[in-house]
């Protein structure tokens, strides 16, 4: 990567954090046998979904690609980073909130890659949205880069840190050592394997506001409920609480 111009190797680097378990020497060793060496702007606008794809199954052991547990809209992503196309100029604008604006509300983390999505895995996304969630209202209140977590000791820690006053957390996906680091700083996390608008997401749990869950209660301050933690599943329009403990 240090023989590569500035703006090339951002762009592969880019690309390696929206790929779980793709690194950045790995994801070079795919570019390499995909487009030849040395890579320059021109063979990285060459790299298909499909080149991208084979590539990181062979990794697996799976030629076509089909079976790796990587979902489609990442490779997508991670090909416009690698053409130069994806940039953060799509982010959406942090609104205006102090602590009391929103009575009855929550905070909910995003895991995102790009734009207003929600789009990203624990360990790997680009930035955290986070919102301010009541019954009738979102409010996208800070955008938090993950870009330190790949100098810290701890990335899976560090990422926790960045959300720590969230109450909720989507995700597309989580490890095990990383759901447990979540799971013990009082923070639900909700996996949504699908890629997803954002905002969409949150009008579709603005319905557990209206028969909410004991620990989802005792935040909103409508009884003396106990916290129970746990790994909440999205199935569809509902959602599905899975308590651990």
């Amino acid at each position: 990567m240090s023989q590569l111009p500035r703006e090339l190797a951002l762009r592969i680097a880019l690309a390696a954090r929206v790929l779980p378990d793709v690194n950045v020497q790995k994801l070079i060793e795919i570019l390499h046998e995909k487009v030849g060496t040395p890579l320059d702007d021109e063979k990285l606008k060459s790299i298909t979904v499909t080149n991208l794809k084979t590539g990181i199954g062979s990794l697996d052991g799976e030629e076509d690609g089909e079976d790796i547990d990587i979902g489609l809209e990442n490779i997508k992503l991670a090909v416009r980073y690698l053409w130069g196309e994806e940039t953060d100029e799509n982010l959406p604008e942090v609104q205006a909130y102090k602590e009391g604006d929103m009575p009855e509300s929550i905070r909910v983390g995003v895991a995102s890659n790009s734009d207003e999505l929600l789009n990203g895995h624990f360990g790997s996304c680009l930035r955290f949205l986070v919102y301010q969630l009541s019954r009738d209202e979102h409010r996208l209140i800070d955008i938090r880069s993950t870009i330190g977590a790949d100098d810290s000791d701890d990335r899976n820690l560090f990422r926790v840190n960045l959300v720590k006053d969230c109450h909720v957390l989507f995700m597309q996906s989580i490890g095990g050592p990383a759901a447990a680091k979540v799971i013990r700083a009082d923070i639900y996390t909700i996996k949504i394997p699908d890629v997803i608008d954002a905002v969409e997401q949150l009008k579709t749990f603005q319905k557990v506001f209206d028969a909410p869950p004991p620990w989802m209660a005792k935040i909103l301050g409508r009884t003396g409920g106990r916290w129970m933690r746990g790994v909440i599943k999205s199935e569809g329009n509902s959602v599905k609480y899975c308590h651990l403990d």
